[in-house]
């Protein structure tokens, strides 16, 4: 390999491990805490034993 071709390797595998690294930390989803559905029944009460 060439010097070159080397340089481009190294840029490119730090490349490739930075967003492997970072990829966990672009979390998915809703921020803050979930909202219950409207027809919902949660917390019920059951009949006593």
């Amino acid at each position: 390999m060439t010097f070159k071709s080397m340089k481009l390797f190294q840029h490119l595998l730090v490349l490739a491990l930075i967003i492997a690294i970072a990829s966990p930390l672009a979390a998915c989803g809703r921020k803050g805490s979930p909202d219950r559905p409207d027809d919902s029944e949660y917390p019920r009460s059951y009949p006593a034993p």
